[in-house]
C-alpha cells in the first residue's frame, strides 16, 4: 500500500524542521542560516549552469538527428537536484547533492529508458512496418504553378 503524498510531504517537512533544530543547536543560528543561504545560492547557480548546458546538449543531439532523450532526462534530474538545493532545509540539500552524482543520474536514466521500452513494446511501437516503394512514371504526376501561394511570398512583402 502506498502512502498518500500529503502524508509523505508532512513527514518530510517535520524532518526538515527537526534538521534545522539539530543543526542550529550544533553550530548556532547564524551559521545555520548562512549554510541555508549558501545552499540556496548554490542551487540557483547550478540550475542556471546545468540548464544552459542541457539546452546545448539537446540542440547538439537534434542537429545530429538523434533523439535528445538522454540529455532531457539528465537535465530534468539536474533541475530537480537544483530545486532541492534551493529549498531551505538540510535533507533536501542532501537529496539534491545525491541527484547531482553521475552514478545516480545514470541509474535513473536506465530505469526511465527501460520503462519507456516496456511501454513502447506494449503499444507495439517497435513493430516492423514493411517498406513500400512507390515508383511514379512521368505521366503519374504534374507540377503546378505555385507562385501565387502565400507560402512562397517574400517575408518582407506587405499588402
Amino acid at each position: 500500500m502506498r502512502a498518500p503524498t500529503f502524508l509523505l510531504a508532512l513527514v518530510f517537512m517535520f524532518a526538515e524542521i527537526a534538521g534545522f533544530i539539530l543543526v542550529g543547536q550544533a553550530i548556532g543560528v547564524f551559521a545555520t542560516l548562512a549554510l541555508t543561504l549558501l545552499g540556496m545560492v548554490g542551487g540557483v547557480a547550478l540550475l542556471r549552469r546545468h540548464g544552459l548546458a542541457t539546452m546545448r546538449q539537446v540542440k547538439a543531439e537534434i542537429a545530429a538527428r538523434r533523439q535528445p532523450a538522454r540529455p532531457l532526462v539528465d537535465g530534468a534530474v539536474l533541475a530537480l537536484a537544483a530545486l532541492f538545493l534551493i529549498l531551505p532545509g538540510f535533507l533536501s540539500d542532501v537529496a539534491g547533492l545525491v541527484l547531482f552524482t553521475p552514478a545516480v543520474r545514470r541509474a535513473i536514466w536506465t530505469r526511465v529508458a527501460r520503462a519507456a521500452e516496456r511501454k513502447a513494446a506494449q503499444r507495439g511501437a517497435f513493430r516492423r512496418v514493411p517498406e513500400v516503394t512507390l515508383d511514379l512514371q512521368r505521366g503519374d504526376y504534374a507540377t503546378t504553378d505555385r507562385s501565387g501561394s502565400p507560402w512562397r511570398r517574400d517575408p518582407g512583402h506587405q499588402e
